[in-house]
């Protein structure tokens, strides 16, 4: 199953600042009955976005001026706090392909980079620098070059940092680690045909 090569990445974005924003704010907990993942990107940030009689609160994502962006910004140790996969899950659903933040939480990461959906370190100077140059041009485009390790708009180009083991698997189209191992199946049932404890009675 080949898996497609994501080196660079282009789209409009918008900031949602704070730090430790953890996975119950991204995506609350009674929005995670579902059977699959699907539908789950209505219900991203829905506490922050919406009232308690489901009327839309002021939020930059509820903004018209960042409608479709596919870029989110945040702060520092951006999605913290239960390791819940579908915070990812409903944030790719809802449009993002990229997240750029101060610093992510471990198991937050690894899940984004399994659906492909880069999570890019930025200094927090370069991240309120670039939601300023956002704030003026909501429509700009932002680069990201995933290869070089750096976030463009305009003229602006920034250093941001992914681990390397994360950017190889992005460029090489190696970042599922379900679709690697369905690719090799047929190694696996080589291997299991040769193991003397796999062998039919």
């Amino acid at each position: 199953m080949s898996l497609a090569k994501i080196s660079q990445l282009a789209g409009t974005g918008v900031y949602v600042a704070g730090d430790d924003v953890d996975t119950d704010r991204i995506i609350p907990a009674r929005f995670m009955k579902c059977v699959t993942f699907d539908g789950l990107g209505e219900f991203a940030f829905y506490d922050e976005r919406f009232d308690a009689n489901n009327q839309p609160k002021a939020h930059p994502m509820n903004d018209p001026q960042f409608a479709g962006a596919s870029i989110l910004l945040s702060g520092r140790n951006f999605g913290c706090g239960s390791s819940r996969e579908h915070a990812p899950q409903a944030l790719y659903r809802h449009g993002f392909r990229a997240v750029i933040a101060e610093s992510f939480a471990e198991i937050f990461f690894g899940n984004s980079i399994t659906l492909g959906m880069p999570c890019l370190v930025m200094d927090g100077r370069d991240i309120r620098a670039l939601a300023e140059l956002i704030a003026e041009a909501p429509q700009s485009e932002i680069n990201i070059d995933i290869t070089a390790g750096q976030v463009g708009i305009a003229d602006v180009t920034f250093p941001a940092m992914i681990p390397s083991h994360a950017q190889e698997a992005l460029i090489n189209g190696r970042w599922d680690a379900i679709a690697d191992l369905l690719e090799g199946l047929n190694a696996v049932h080589a291997t299991a045909d040769r193991l003397p404890y796999m062998q039919k009675a």
